[in-house]
């Protein structure tokens, strides 16, 4: 009896652990708003290298990426990802969409793909980074897609959570939001507090 008992916790705690793992949960060494945002080197889809530290001295989008998400799909089919995504940028603030599904699971592309996206949609970021081992969605703790972060010039987390308050995937929906992530860099760039820098993200699991 000591013994089936033994083996029913030690095969809960494993369950527990990969759900943890499975879900992204955060790490010792995760991404904290008001903490020190982690360094991380990833790969564009046109084979550069891009390391955060490449960008201290400058605000920073983190923007969890699954084009064939609905969710996704809402912000891309109206244009509004690009909007902001070409409105700041232009304001010199650094946009890296990140692509962290695995190998077959909804969402992953190859550079060449992610490519024909950008041109096809559009796409304004300062680069689309492939994150394909889910390494750095994990130390994130990047749950969603579009799941996003901002990250200001001295390399402090900002802001985490969703886009904007209306978690659906209805483009109507968005000319009345509230965008958090835009409030959060308006706020940041112009000497203010970021009055919401934590809110629970919504979209399309992270296919990790």
């Amino acid at each position: 009896m000591k013994n089936l008992i033994l083996l029913l916790s030690i095969t809960l705690l494993a369950l527990f652990a990969w759900n943890g793992i499975q879900k992204g949960e955060e790490t010792p060494n995760s991404a904290v708003v008001g903490e020190a945002a982690p360094g991380f080197t990833l790969v564009d889809s046109h084979g550069n290298e891009h390391s955060l530290g490449d960008f201290a001295g400058k605000f920073v989008v983190l923007e969890w990426l699954n084009h064939d998400c609905p969710f996704v799909r809402k912000f891309y089919g109206a244009g509004e990802m690009q909007r902001l995504q070409q409105h700041y940028t232009e304001q010199d603030v650094v946009w890296l969409s990140i692509i962290s599904s695995r190998e077959g699971e909804q969402g992953y592309m190859k550079p060449d793909q992610i490519n024909t996206a950008n041109s096809d949609k559009n796409v304004a970021a300062t680069a689309v980074l492939i994150d394909e081992p889910g390494t750095v969605g994990r130390l994130y703790n990047a749950r969603t897609t579009p799941h996003m972060f901002v990250i200001n010039p001295d390399g402090v987390l900002i802001y985490d959570g969703a886009i904007d308050d209306k978690p659906t995937a209805n483009p109507s929906d968005i000319p009345g939001a509230r965008n958090y992530v835009a409030e959060a860099l308006d706020a940041a760039m112009n000497g203010g507090q970021v009055t919401v820098s934590t809110t629970r993200p919504y979209g399309c699991s992270v296919k990790y």
